[in-house]
């Protein structure tokens, strides 16, 4: 299988600020990471172009998107108490968003089997009205308003370890996107709780799995299997949307979620199988370890590619959670009368 690898030069002018988390090196990790696993021959260099302004106004006003271009453009300032935008910014948020936009038109020509987006800066706390939490632009948002508007089904399935508020916010009443969130409870932006479920038509469309600090592989492989899979099988998507976060890893300085490299071979299986080849992407989102970066995205690469994950690190069991996944269940359960 092959996998559109796209990523952009212009992703490294991107500076959120001195001894930010979200730095340009985190780009370098994923690269290394194309390498290290053993699926650079099945990668494909894709080159993104910018969003449209009438792609991102599909999720984003307007008056926001022109607010974030005139800082930029006048040299940079703060968005939001964690949100910087530098002269080079909103190049590089439009070619952010754009990437998914280049996937889904390659994939759609038969170019590949699946596409990997190494973006900055991410996207998935960034609502329609309001940056946060590092991101600009919805990036994966923008993505599935595009698939959704051609009248395609959506499912969103987003395993940074922080809640995507903004995905959720974009979605949540609108019945053609289904957004899955597994991420650390309690922990910012403190939005994710399992019974927020989507409002008016969009009943049912979300979906939240919050987890406590410390939840193992095993814990998130028994939420999938007991919770998403059936809920997913019965929405039927057309495509399938991952924000691929990896601050889930054990080693990440800002989460405290238990997972290893090794826990994202059988989940990222498991998510992929959900619709077929050909109509796949994954977006990097969040993971601030570099060395947890590289071996998190090489595993992931080498799924989407078909091929047999190397075992950079052990998968983990034995952590907390359990019981949450038994809750959710339960309310899921109760919500389909089932």
């Amino acid at each position: 299988m092959t996998v559109l690898f796209a990523t952009h030069p212009a992703y490294l002018d991107h500076l959120a600020g001195a001894r930010h988390p979200e730095r340009p090196e985190r780009l370098g990790a994923v690269i290394e990471g194309t390498r290290l696993g053993g699926a650079g021959d099945a990668l494909v260099a894709l080159e993104p172009r910018p969003a449209t302004l009438a792609e991102l106004e599909r999720v984003h006003p307007a008056a926001y998107l022109e607010r974030i271009e005139a800082i930029s453009e006048s040299g940079g300032g703060r968005l939001d108490p964690d949100t910087y935008a530098g002269p080079a910014t909103w190049r590089a948020a439009t070619l952010a968003a754009g990437a998914g936009l280049t996937a889904v038109e390659a994939l759609r020509r038969g170019e590949a089997d699946a596409a990997f987006c190494a973006v900055r800066p991410p996207g998935h706390h960034a609502t329609p009205t309001e940056s946060m939490g590092f991101c600009v632009i919805s990036n994966v948002a923008v993505v599935a308003a595009a698939l959704a508007a051609a009248g395609e089904r959506v499912v969103i399935i987003d395993y940074d370890a922080h809640h995507g508020n903004g995905t959720q916010a974009a979605f949540y009443h609108d019945p053609r996107v289904l957004f899955v969130s597994f991420h650390q409870w309690p922990l910012y932006p403190g939005t994710g709780r399992h019974d927020e479920t989507g409002a008016g038509p969009g009943v049912g469309t979300t979906v939240n799995i919050p987890l406590p600090a410390g939840a193992t592989g095993d814990v998130y492989l028994a939420a999938f299997d007991e919770i998403v899979a059936p809920i997913v099988a019965r929405f039927a998507p057309t495509w399938l949307l991952i924000s691929a976060g990896f601050d889930a890893h054990r080693s990440d300085p800002i989460t405290e979620l238990g997972l290893s490299a090794g826990d994202y071979a059988p989940l990222t299986s498991r998510v992929l199988a959900l619709v077929p080849a050909g109509r796949r992407i994954a977006m990097l989102e969040g993971g601030y370890d570099l060395d947890a970066l590289t071996l998190c995205s090489a595993t992931v690469l080498c799924v989407m590619a078909g091929k047999v994950a190397p075992v950079l690190e052990p998968a983990t069991s034995g952590g907390p959670g359990g019981e949450h996944v038994a809750a959710i269940s339960a309310f899921w359960a109760q919500q389909s009368g089932t």
